[in-house]
């Protein structure tokens, strides 16, 4: 049972309908009401009672007094000139913001969520985690980053990667809640293979996920080719070695026979050689996997510099002589603050 420490009160929207059932029938309602209020906020996307039509006054007093309702509320949009891509910045209970970044494709609308306010996870090229972590979100902030994206821009998500600033696996159970709610066919009713869940590598929660038998998507930010320039990029990799990890990877895949993405930002004169490439064409030889080569978003806080299109080019063409399928991230929101982090950083510094 999710507690939301605002008012130390269950958190509704976090509830399973199953759960919710359960706390309505103890209210002495009749078991019918839980659904009803599961379709309001899950399906009709609800940002409170009072929009609840057919729940009858007494019943909503009694929820205000039993439960939680939690939603996000917007602070600031930005808009790329680019490409159209648009980054929410959305206010929470406790006074915290988070970065929510609306994408659109020719397949479909996505969206990218934070799983955490912050992250302490310390990898060296990301703004989200300048200022450590300061707590992990609940199942209904994750979710209601896509209902408020929703219903601001009057638009079907089709797609979600828990990319943003934060661990999804630091917050293994509350991401696990979301995933459920998200794609329950009485909510929203996602795919769970249109969600993608991102880890920099904790291995003991990636085969809990995988014993969950997920038909979820999981992408390994992996971004370099050996175990000491990884510590030196991504101080998980002093608790958890590459090779633990892949083997995590394996497992994962042996689970739910999901195709894995690694996720590799190119850093120029770092880790975009012709060496590494090779490197990491011999690392990977033989996985069910795609590579996603990711130009790295340069922040003022660090010295990184971005690696030139003909070495990022060159560094795919070496990846798929060595039969290793890579793919280029398109870039998006490049003139919006759009690296994890950037604009919720900006924001509180100014």
């Amino acid at each position: 049972m999710v507690i939301n420490t605002k008012d130390n009160l269950v958190d509704i929207k976090s509830l399973t309908l199953e759960e919710l059932t359960e706390e309505i029938k103890a209210m002495g309602e009749p078991a019918f009401r839980a659904k009803q209020l599961y379709e309001w906020m899950h399906k009709k996307l609800a940002r409170d009672y009072d929009e609840m039509t057919n729940i009858p006054k007494s019943l909503k007093e009694k929820c205000k007094e039993h439960f939680s309702f939690t939603v996000v509320n917007k602070v600031m949009v930005q808009e790329s000139k680019i490409d159209g891509t648009q980054k929410f910045l959305f206010g929470l209970y406790d006074g915290n913001v988070i970065e929510s970044v609306l994408m659109k494709y020719k397949f479909g609308n996505s969206v990218c969520i934070s799983s955490q306010v912050g992250c302490r996870m310390g990898c060296r090229f990301c703004a989200s985690t300048l200022d450590g972590l300061e707590r992990g979100l609940l199942p209904s902030e994750m979710l209601d980053q896509i209902y408020a994206i929703t219903r601001l821009s009057g638009e079907r998500v089709s797609h979600v990667v828990v990319m943003g600033s934060g661990e999804p696996m630091d917050n293994y159970d509350n991401v696990l809640t979301f995933v459920r709610l998200l794609s329950d066919d009485k909510g929203l009713n996602l795919s769970q293979r249109n969600i993608t869940i991102s880890t920099c590598g904790i291995v003991p929660n990636m085969k809990r996920l995988a014993d969950e038998h997920l038909q979820i998507n999981l992408a390994i930010s992996l971004h370099a080719s050996n175990n000491e320039k990884r510590k030196e990029l991504m101080p998980i990799a002093n608790t958890y070695s590459l090779s633990e990890v892949l083997d995590a990877c394996r497992y994962y895949f042996d689970k739910t026979g999901r195709q894995l993405t690694f996720e590799y930002s190119l850093v120029g004169g770092v880790n975009d050689t012709d060496e590494d490439a090779l490197e990491l064409s011999q690392l990977l030889s033989g996985m069910n996997a795609i590579v996603n080569l990711i130009p790295v978003n340069p922040i003022k806080e660090r010295s990184y510099i971005e690696t030139e299109r003909s070495r990022v080019i060159a560094f795919k063409n070496k990846l798929e002589k060595n039969h290793i399928n890579a793919t280029i991230r398109r870039e998006m929101g490049r003139d919006i603050d759009g690296a994890c982090g950037q604009l919720r950083r900006r924001h509180l510094h100014e």
